[in-house]
């Protein structure tokens, strides 16, 4: 099997993009970008530190991140599996980047930025949910704002599919097959709903 190494092969099977494609992008949060993006109650963020790279979602009642001004996002670090490996990332690298989606829309909106972390409680006021508040909030500069193509939630039939999720492996079994059966997989699926209702923020 040969693989593809260089740009120039790339761009040979590719073309060139279109001048949408390349217009589409700017280096701030504009009106409307500002108004898709407020909409949005999920997002997935992506990191890359010296272990790697990781992709982690997140989502809120509501507003997902807070817009500060057209080159700066706030979005607040909630409850967890501690594992904060996000976090980590930004702290050893700093890039991200950001999918943001709104239910029944196709298209996505990504930005593009840097990223570092506070526990600034004037900042962290911002984000209060049911009397909590996140352990920190995590600061981005807009680098890159832009929308994404829609023909992959399109092919995929996102939000036309209804609930696929019937016969899917649990958390629990997962851990219990991974464990070849010593962690108790039953007891962690039958406790979650207590569990989640007691740390959902």
């Amino acid at each position: 099997m040969r693989f593809i190494e260089k740009i120039e092969e790339l761009e040979e099977i590719y073309g060139l993009p279109s001048d949408a494609a390349l217009n589409k992008v700017t280096n701030i949060i504009t009106p409307s970008y500002k108004a898709w993006i407020e909409k949005s109650s999920f997002c997935v963020i992506s990191s890359v530190g010296l272990d790697g790279t990781d992709a982690s979602p997140r989502g809120d009642d509501g507003q997902v991140v807070k817009i500060l001004n057209d080159k700066t996002i706030a979005l607040p670090d909630w409850q967890g599996n501690q594992r904060i490996d996000t976090l980590q990332n930004i702290v050893q690298d700093g890039r991200v980047s950001l999918l943001f989606m709104v239910s029944g829309s196709n298209n996505v909106i990504r930005i593009n930025g840097q990223a570092k972390i506070t526990m600034d409680s004037e900042l962290k006021k911002h984000f209060i949910q049911k009397d909590r508040h996140p352990k920190t909030v995590i600061l981005i500069q807009v680098r890159e704002v832009y929308f994404q193509c829609a023909r992959a939630l399109m092919r995929s039939k996102l939000w036309q599919s209804g609930d696929q999720s019937s016969g899917l492996p649990t958390p629990g079994s997962i851990l219990k097959e991974i464990t070849n059966g010593i962690f108790d997989g039953e007891a962690y699926d039958s406790s979650w709903p207590d569990r989640y209702k007691k740390s959902l923020w």
